[in-house]
């Protein structure tokens, strides 16, 4: 089996132009493709695993990968998938969120010479004279083309701004941009991208001719992306310091049960041979099934140490333990406290398990909280700072656990 027929198989190609080059390409290592990432972050999500590990498989099998910083695009904002418009950051923002991006892809792409690339778009996309670029590359789009495509469409309810509308070109610019000056000959992105990816191929053929190689269009298929990266309204990051190694490890041990195998089969490098045998897994298997995606990719993003320790804590809770080090915990000081004491709602929204005081009454009137395993039924539940120095235990609903103490 072939590194493209093996993709196929785990499930992760949504749309192709020219498979069989693209496949012989693939399978022959000779492609040099790209991905991009916009810095709208200072930390990677759960959400960019696919798109990490296939680069990673990929350049395992001989390929070039480029890891596109979004320096430029950023600035804009992409609206596909969107139903309103992105947060305009300033350059000092994304220029630092680069940097985050570029220590955490790291540990999954081996760059260096005559490896991997990383690359900013900033450097070609705000130099651009504006009145050239319209004769350059404006002139290769078609408004009624682009109206059509379905990251507009679902923005033209609310209204689309102008900015946003550039994004397009923008992205295909950079594919026409990399194909010149990098031999970039593929590119890959959620199928959500299908419509501005195309836009990259035609640029290409317009500008350097319908013989020009960049028949190389694949898309992952982003269905399970999407779904990927949150959880209870918070994303889960890769950064340890935003998402520990023990709230990572959760958020997928809590996978449901129809998405683990496909997140097996997708995400981890464990042999189809192996992941195959567990498609009849049920019940307890299943839960199995749960320890190992949660193992493995917290392996790879936190280190194998991390990974055993976070394994450990979710048994020992499992088993009904209460406190544990390697549980996520936030310190409370002496400052939070009204005469002594710290009501129920101000410690789970300083915890974050609720995002306003009204969400934290919304949980506890559905009975999703409780305390050193007392379910919790009054809003004006308080505790003392003693209470606070031994630790609270706080679970919500069946699955998330957090601790809360007095900062010492």
């Amino acid at each position: 089996m072939g590194i493209y027929e093996e993709l196929v198989a785990r499930g992760l190609i949504a749309q192709v132009t020219n498979e069989p080059e693209i496949r012989d390409m693939i399978n022959a290592g000779k492609a040099t493709f790209y991905i991009g990432f916009d810095c709208t972050a200072d930390s990677l999500t759960a959400g960019h695993f696919m798109a990490l590990t296939l680069m990673k498989r990929l350049q395992m099998a001989g390929n070039r990968p480029i890891a596109l910083i979004g320096g430029g695009t950023t600035m804009i904002g992409d609206p596909s998938g969107r139903t309103d418009m992105r947060k305009m950051l300033t350059k000092e923002d994304i220029d630092h969120n680069a940097e985050c991006f570029k220590k955490q892809m790291s540990r999954f792409i081996e760059f260096g010479e005559g490896k991997a690339q990383m690359v900013n778009n900033a450097e070609w996309l705000l130099n651009l004279n504006y009145v050239e670029l319209l004769r350059e590359v404006g002139a290769c789009f078609s408004v009624n083309n682009m109206l059509r495509a379905e990251c507009y469409k679902q923005r033209m309810e609310k209204g689309l701004s102008f900015l946003e509308f550039n994004y397009m070109i923008m992205q295909s610019y950079d594919f026409y941009y990399l194909f010149r000056h990098y031999g970039c000959n593929m590119q890959f992105g959620g199928d959500d991208q299908w419509s501005n990816m195309l836009g990259g191929t035609e640029l290409i053929r317009r500008k350097l001719g319908k013989d020009a190689h960049c028949m190389t269009i694949t898309l992952l298929t982003d269905s399970q992306g999407k779904k990927m990266g949150k959880t209870a309204g918070n994303a889960v990051w890769l950064d340890p310091n935003k998402t520990s190694p023990f709230e990572f490890y959760q958020y997928w041990r809590n996978v449901g049960d129809a998405d683990v195998l496909k997140c097996i089969r997708m995400l981890t490098f464990l042999p189809l041979e192996q992941i195959n045998e567990m498609d009849g897994w049920e019940g307890e298997h299943l839960n199995k099934a749960k320890e190992i995606l949660a193992f493995e990719l917290t392996k790879m993003v936190h280190g194998e140490a991390e990974a055993e320790k976070a394994q450990n804590a979710a048994r020992a809770l499992f088993a009904g333990g209460v406190s544990d080090e390697n549980m996520p915990t936030t310190e409370l000081s002496e400052a939070d406290f009204t005469d002594g004491k710290i009501d129920v709602i101000t410690v789970l929204t300083a915890c974050k398990l609720a995002v306003s005081r009204s969400d934290a009454r919304k949980l506890i009137q559905g009975g999703g909280i409780t305390v050193n395993e007392e379910k919790v039924t009054a809003f004006d539940l308080s505790f003392t700072a003693d209470q606070l120095r031994d630790g609270l235990h706080i679970r919500k609903g069946k699955k998330v656990h957090h601790k809360a103490i007095l900062k010492a």
